[in-house]
């Protein structure tokens, strides 16, 4: 079949490469100039399936109304005359239940091992180098009452397989001496060593390079309009060229891997596609002392924020913001993550020459991605991972891919329309 893949980043460039090696024929489109230019550009880099956990939990409605307002505040939820925002917050409060809590980690937790050990498989066939270590996540508390509900969290997941290994201070400051100074503040941790990080922009964009070898065709700079049905079934999609001028192109099956433009794709379609943006930031830093800066991929937990190793440059990325499709940068929450990475390792990195980004996480309130086919038989999503898009990239795309083929997909996770 000729399948047309909307999205160039972490998952559409993931589920492209699958549906090739299926056999198919396949086309992507995306307005930027190269993969990965959007929410897969500079992101956490954390592989991590030991914190697939949504959002949604019981805890969180009174913790959302203690930080609303505070600008640095870790999930930020800025109202706005936005029915689709206030639609999302519903359901994210339905999805707050204690029965609801099992039921999505179980989900996330599947797909999420399925795809480290795809991406695994990936690495060792094709030889992709993206900053890749090995090294585990360190996740570090410095309140006791956080720290002792952590160890509830960790058992749910040890539940679903995941090694999530509760550990000592003294544990946690062996695994990370970068730490060794904060060891007064630090009341415990925990370490899941199967999980890992890497660069996503890299990885994704060396796996289009090969993917296009493959023939793949890429078409970048290239705007999509509009998905046009006939007969029930989408049939083409309309765009606009690198030179201004309108086109189409046709298909046997579409894929919308468009993260948080989504939505607005689908909703002329009648596809029900309840996402909504989530804006994280990152800043990265240089290493100026490799000797004080961390090797082990960390996340603070009182902060909400992950810090990883890739290369000579340290990478910080947090926060949630429900505010919007705007990609503006705040100030205060910039400087927040400067001040927080020069308390843990003020000698190691230059924070003279900052990289700050931001990026739109495409979010369900469920924080279960949607993926598999829609009322329109031969049209198909991939989107929705929030902040785990690099930890479930490579296997969203491969189910995709399975299920576009008329196979059964290998994860025991709740696909949309099957």
């Amino acid at each position: 079949m000729k399948i047309v893949v909307l999205g160039s980043g972490i998952i559409g460039t993931n589920t492209a490469w699958w549906l090739n090696q299926a056999g198919h024929d396949v086309v992507v489109v995306d307005r930027e100039t190269g993969p990965a230019q959007e929410t897969s550009f500079a992101n956490g880099s954390q592989i991590s399936v030991s914190y697939a956990e949504p959002w949604a939990n019981p805890s969180a409605p009174l913790k959302l109304l203690k930080w609303l307002g505070k600008d640095d505040a870790p999930l930020l939820f800025r109202p706005q005359f936005d029915w689709r925002q206030w639609l999302w917050g519903a359901a994210f409060l339905r999805e707050c239940l204690p029965s609801r809590l099992t039921p999505n980690i179980r989900a996330m937790v599947c797909l999420a091992q399925y795809s480290r050990d795809t991406l695994r498989l990936m690495r060792s066939d094709l030889n992709i180098e993206y900053n890749h270590l090995e090294r585990g996540i360190l996740n570090f508390y410095r309140d006791s009452k956080e720290f002792d509900g952590s160890q509830k969290a960790a058992d749910v997941m040890r539940d679903f397989g995941v090694d999530r290994r509760v550990i000592s201070t003294d544990e946690v400051v062996k695994i990370e001496p970068a730490l060794a100074p904060h060891r007064h503040s630090i009341v415990g941790g925990d370490f899941t060593a199967d999980d890992e990080s890497g660069d996503a922009q890299m990885f994704t964009s060396k796996l289009a390079a090969l993917a296009e070898k493959k023939g793949v065709e890429f078409r970048f700079s290239t705007r999509i309009t509009r998905i046009i049905s006939e007969h029930g079934r989408a049939s083409s999609v309309e765009i606009i060229k690198p030179d201004g001028s309108y086109d189409s192109i046709q298909g046997d099956a579409f894929v919308v891997a468009l993260g948080s433009f989504t939505p607005q794709l689908m909703r002329p379609l009648g596809v029900p596609c309840l996402i909504y943006p989530t804006k994280g930031y990152s800043a990265t830093f240089n290493i100026k002392n490799k000797d004080l800066a961390p090797t082990v991929s960390l996340t603070d937990s009182s902060h909400k924020v992950v810090f990883s190793r890739l290369g000579d440059t340290l990478r910080m990325a947090g926060t949630a913001e429900l505010s919007g499709y705007s990609r503006t940068l705040n100030p205060v929450r910039c400087q927040a993550m400067s001040d927080l990475a020069k308390d843990l390792f003020p000698e190691a990195l230059d924070f003279d020459d900052v990289k700050y980004w931001s990026g739109l996480r495409p979010s369900t309130p469920s924080n279960v991605p949607l993926i598999g086919p829609t009322r329109l038989p031969n049209l198909y999503l991939n989107t929705g991972h929030g902040t785990l898009g690099w930890t479930m990239g490579p296997g969203s795309g491969r189910a995709l891919a399975d299920i576009i083929s008329g196979n059964k997909p290998e994860p025991m996770f709740p696909f949309i329309g099957i």
